[in-house]
């Protein structure tokens, strides 16, 4: 198990982490997307693996890592400093592996929200990011917006959501949080739900995942410049 060791204020822990390696790249990847699972679902979920197995075969070297609360077979996430802290760790293990090509943020839901906060905190430098299902609040709750870390992160920005997810309706007061941030963007993905399911339309979630990352990759090479 290769595993990465992150420091907590109580105690510490290895994390275990897992790469898929960009294909056909003789010269190396376009970029490393660490890439972080959601709160209901670990890094091991057919989703993610959809998601990292196409953007592998897209250029990209894809890190994967398990959150500490994970790590530890608990249900429900931890202190968001703990996750930071596993944002923290991981992405300069994945830095240093790749120390020539620019690193990417991102996360499913929870996964990606705790990207936001780490990168608005100066924890992780990305070079964009990338959250599959930002959650803006709880469902039926928009009034609990976690949202005002967002203006202080300066990278590029991609909110890939379904229009039919309750964690963002109204989606009036998304597209106006979004709007209001400096280098962001939204990529819609049609009647689909906080897990990109489409009511009606049955769809294996490694599938879904390879398509949300099709849609994603013009999205990052754009970003990047390459």
């Amino acid at each position: 198990m290769t595993s990465v060791l992150v420091e907590l204020p109580s105690d510490d822990v290895e994390v275990r982490i897992a790469v898929d390696a960009a294909r056909a790249r003789d010269e190396g990847p376009r970029a490393v997307i660490v890439l972080a699972h959601g709160a209901g679902a670990g890094m091991d979920h057919p989703f993610l693996t959809g998601v990292a197995d196409t953007f592998a075969g897209a250029g990209f070297d894809v890190v994967r890592f398990a959150f500490p609360y994970a790590q530890r077979g608990r249900r429900m996430p931890g202190p968001a400093a703990h996750a930071v802290a596993a944002w923290r760790a991981v992405f300069a293990h994945a830095a240093r592996r790749r120390p020539e090509v620019p690193m990417i943020a991102a996360g499913r839901s929870y996964g990606g929200r705790m990207a936001s906060m780490a990168a608005a905190e100066g924890v992780i430098a990305p070079a964009a990011l990338v959250y599959l299902g930002y959650p803006l609040h709880p469902p039926g709750a928009p009034d609990k917006v976690r949202a005002d870390h967002l203006p202080a992160i300066t990278a590029p920005q991609l909110f890939v959501s379904g229009t039919a997810d309750p964690f963002l309706q109204p989606l009036e007061q998304f597209t106006a949080v979004v709007d209001g941030l400096p280098r962001a963007s939204i990529l819609w993905v049609e009647d689909a739900g906080h897990s990109f399911e489409v009511r009606g339309a049955k769809r294996d979630s490694a599938v879904i995942g390879a398509d949300i990352a099709q849609r994603v990759e013009p999205w990052i090479g754009k970003a990047l410049g390459r």
